[in-house]
């Protein structure tokens, strides 16, 4: 007996079509039958088919059949275009590439400020990575050779070789293989794997260190921790008439040949909510351009003439870079009038409500020295370059700084979008122009002193990212070669002094040693020498946790801060290893005075944030700072188009270091294969990869 609703049920189980959406050039299928449908056996069919006068059907089979094969063809029109977009891609990469190398620009034409340099401690490390690259081609063709003949690569001595007595060419090469077996089990993997632990306990004990600072964040945001003035500001009618409530604060903006971002940056700064009787501003220029000096000068007075105390200042001699501009700053009578100096390099904005928000934790805390705001990014996601150095930047701000400032008071000062209490510098013995690191210089100093520091992380200032490849390098170099000059020079000074026992061990090996020295010392030496020689050198091994699983977490943890950032995870950890080179390179020359460890080259800028941005934020926010300097935005617009800077003309070039290190690891990661090591394989080739992007200089901007 049918059921009564069997007449529902045939109608209900007609067999779905295929749905195809068109999107070129792909496709895509929304939807197809099941194989569970009753059509497929061809229940219920052939009456409706009858009633629809199409005839008889044998079943839903050849329906489905081809359905099947529309499936199979869109799935292949799909592959099809993938592999289109690759090839244009590569094709692509390739006439880039072929670009790059025509143009023949390396990194050895770029001048640089220390010509005095000999060339050979230039070319010193190059030619160390080409003899270890030269080596390494030449053990890769041996094992190929020893594989291809069957001879066993690894456990050679429970296998041995036994030597023939012919003296043919394969005797000769057998002969060869035999003793590299020999010396490299003797003689060269003791020493590897030494090296090996003893890079791998310091890689712990600098995870271990980066663990800590993430637990201490955690529990500053947890706890709601946040560093609050004991003072509070004066009042509007204080704004207009200056008071007790607004002391007197001095506004430096040293700058060097950056006619990019003047403009905007000196209109940030007239702009400070602060009376005007107790702010001036200090245009610090040390351009050697004299168009350049003309129109910051010119800048300046246009300013003076809509009322803002600014003034600009010209060294004649300009010996110690940006320490001794500072310094011939200080050096001013009238700078005993002022309490605070405020410090903002070229390219900072800082908000007009900066200062109240800044100088009030000064108030009744006479062992503060230093308040630091943090850096926030104009251009952070101009391209991949930028998006990274973010990842690392709000890193330091964010956890580094302010688990330092909250549990210890101390920190790196930053150079700028900080205010310092102008008593703190004097007690340190003011700027040096000793290092290129003069920030860390005077901070350390004003540490041992017994001054505290405040970071304050909700305070924001806007600045640039180098956008260029070339910029950043060098921008790190300084920032590596010069915490090692440093540490020569303090290292007498922090033992003498009269600090705890913790602070000192704190500046010495937490600050100094770990972070400045120890981390890029290993993760150059682990991962771009030790890993590559393992893969020659098969006695000494690098377990898969080192080179894959610990990274990963630590690539995790350093980008907590900036979640927006998580899909470029995979290229942070790469590049973070390309950039050890640099990094390593600057350690070593700051640590034995070589002499590029004195190289001072300006950041380039490329003033993302324009005066356009400025006249369109104040169309939208057209708010006056009462008792204060208010940019003439209009006459800003009018002069614009006049000031306009004709582009000095660029070019993208071609970093040796990493090529020769790019073919080393591609090299490795061959020789691998052998040895069908899985991690190891594909770290050492999208490193490899890494390194020859960073190489080719097609990671930054480009310039055509």
């Amino acid at each position: 007996m049918s059921p009564p609703f069997g007449w529902w049920d045939k109608k209900a189980h007609r067999g779905t079509p295929v749905i195809v959406k068109m999107e070129n050039p792909n496709w895509s299928i929304s939807e197809i039958s099941s194989p569970d449908d009753e059509d497929e056996y061809g229940i219920g069919a052939g009456e409706e088919f009858a009633a629809a006068g199409r005839g008889p059907r044998k079943g839903a089979r050849v329906k489905n059949a081809k359905q099947i094969t529309w499936v199979l063809l869109l799935k292949a029109h799909r592959a099809a275009g993938c592999l289109t977009f690759l090839a244009s891609a590569a094709v692509g990469l390739a006439s880039a590439v072929r670009r790059r190398v025509a143009s023949g620009r390396t990194d050895s034409d770029t001048t640089s400020s220390s010509d005095e340099e000999s060339p050979v401690l230039r070319s010193r490390f190059y030619s160390c990575i080409k003899a270890f690259l030269c080596v390494s081609v030449v053990l890769l063709c041996l094992e190929i050779a020893a594989y291809l003949k069957g001879w066993h690569l690894t456990a050679w001595e429970m296998q041995p070789l036994v030597l023939p007595s012919s003296f043919g060419v394969r005797g000769f090469l057998e002969s060869l293989y035999a003793g590299w077996v020999s010396f490299r089990v003797e003689y060269v993997a003791p020493p590897l794997q030494f090296l090996a632990n003893a890079c791998v306990i310091l890689f712990l004990v600098q995870s271990a260190d980066r663990l800590i600072l993430c637990l201490g964040c955690f529990w500053i945001r947890f706890k709601g921790i946040k560093p609050t003035p004991k003072g509070a500001i004066g009042t509007s009618k204080d704004l207009e008439s200056g008071g007790e409530d607004y002391p007197m604060v001095l506004v430096q903006m040293p700058m060097c040949n950056e006619r990019e971002v003047y403009q905007q940056s000196i209109a940030a700064v007239c702009n400070l909510d602060w009376p005007r009787s107790n702010i001036l501003i200090q245009v610090l220029d040390d351009s050697d351009d004299p168009t350049t000096q003309t129109l910051i000068k010119e800048e300046v007075e246009k300013w003076q003439q809509n009322g803002a105390r600014i003034m600009y200042r010209h060294r004649v001699i300009r010996d110690g870079y940006k320490a001794g501009n500072l310094k011939s700053a200080m050096n001013c009578s009238y700078v005993n009038d002022y309490e605070f100096v405020a410090i903002f390099d070229a390219d900072f904005q800082p908000a007009p409500d900066f200062l109240k928000r800044t100088v009030p934790h000064f108030k009744d805390n006479e062992e503060l020295g230093l308040v630091q705001a943090r850096w926030s990014f104009v251009n952070k996601d101009e391209n991949l370059l930028t998006r990274l150095q973010n990842i690392n930047l709000c890193f330091h701000f964010e956890v580094e700084q302010q688990v330092n400032g909250v549990f210890i008071n101390f920190f790196g000062f930053n150079g700028t979008a900080g205010v310092w209490r102008i008593k703190a510098l004097e007690d340190a013995g003011g700027w040096l122009e000793r290092t290129t690191v003069e920030d860390m210089d005077i901070a350390v100093r004003a540490h041992l002193k017994g001054w505290k520091f405040v970071y304050l992380n909700d305070v924001e200032c806007q600045c640039e990212l180098p956008e260029c490849y070339e910029a950043y390098r060098k921008q790190q170099h300084r920032w590596h070669s010069g915490p090692m000059q440093l540490f020569r020079l303090c290292l007498p000074d922090i033992i003498r002094s009269k600090i705890g026992f913790w602070k000192k061990s704190n500046l010495i090996f937490l600050f100094f040693l770990l972070r400045k020295l120890i981390l890029p010392f290993y993760s150059f030496t682990l991962f771009c020498i030790i890993l590559p020689l393992t893969m020659f050198v098969p006695e000494a091994e690098l377990p898969a946790w080192v080179v894959c699983y610990v990274p990963a977490t630590m690539s995790f943890l350093n980008i907590l801060p900036a979640p927006r950032s998580f899909p470029f995870i995979v290229p942070y950890l790469l590049f973070e290893n390309t950039m050890s080179v640099t990094k390593f390179n600057a350690m070593i020359s700051g640590l034995f005075q070589l002499g590029s460890a004195y190289e001072w080259v300006v950041t380039k800028k490329s003033g993302r944030s324009s005066e356009g941005d400025l006249i369109s934020l104040m169309k939208k926010e057209p708010v006056q700072q009462r008792g204060a300097s208010v940019p003439n935005f209009e006459a800003i617009a009018k002069e614009e188009p006049r000031q306009q800077k004709v582009p000095k003309k660029k070019h993208n070039r071609i970093y040796r270091k990493e090529l020769a290190l790019a073919f080393l690891l591609l090299t490795a990661s061959a020789r691998s294969l052998l040895s069908a090591q899985g991690i190891h394989f594909y770290f050492l080739l999208f490193q490899g990869i890494s390194f020859l992007l960073v190489g080719l200089d097609l990671i930054g901007e480009q310039i055509d």
